[in-house]
């Protein structure tokens, strides 16, 4: 999901083909190579995005000894998409690397809305957290003791880190600062 709305916010800014979406994730980080993005990848979200009448082909560029390029727009659908897009991306992601591309996109979306999204999920977490600790207390036997006592630290790390990071992102949204 996160490919298709990276692909449609840059088709809201102008239209564009597949390859040099590519080429611009790659610079000067290798963002796609990071992500996973390969140029079969790319080009099937197009095609999705194309086959949903999100965006559609305008036009196509060719050059003497090199493919032809199709040059995608975004439609009045895909445009209308895009926002219910970001909003779903950010209740389903689990962890932060998961919402960077909503985050990326917050002109499209109304932040009180993503604000209240995060805070049910911040709020979940807590619940999650708070079963944990009762966790931590409980005696299991010599032979899981340690294993116990490894995962429990592991979780509850992991967890207050989750709740520390959220927390100060909703604040971030909330005063318009990402």
């Amino acid at each position: 999901m996160s490919i298709q709305i990276f692909i449609l916010s840059k088709l809201m800014v102008d239209n564009n083909y597949p390859y040099k979406l590519k080429k611009q994730l790659s610079e000067p980080i290798p963002l796609d190579e990071l992500g996973g993005l390969t140029e079969s990848k790319l080009y099937y979200h197009f095609d999705s995005l194309a086959k949903k009448g999100l965006i559609e082909p305008v036009k196509i560029i060719k050059e003497e000894h090199r493919p032809d390029k199709q040059v995608f727009a975004i439609t009045e659908k895909g445009r209308e998409a895009l926002p219910t897009l970001i909003y779903k991306l950010f209740e389903q992601a689990e962890d932060m690397k998961d919402m960077v591309v909503g985050l990326a996109n917050m002109k499209y979306v109304n932040r009180d809305q993503v604000a209240e999204i995060l805070e049910r999920k911040l709020k979940n977490i807590k619940t999650v957290s708070e079963k944990l600790n009762h966790f931590e207390h409980v005696k299991t036997g010599d032979d899981s003791e340690k294993i116990r006592e490894f995962l429990s630290g592991y979780f509850s790390t992991r967890t207050e880190h989750t709740i520390e990071w959220l927390e100060k992102l909703i604040i971030h949204i909330k005063q318009e600062e990402i």
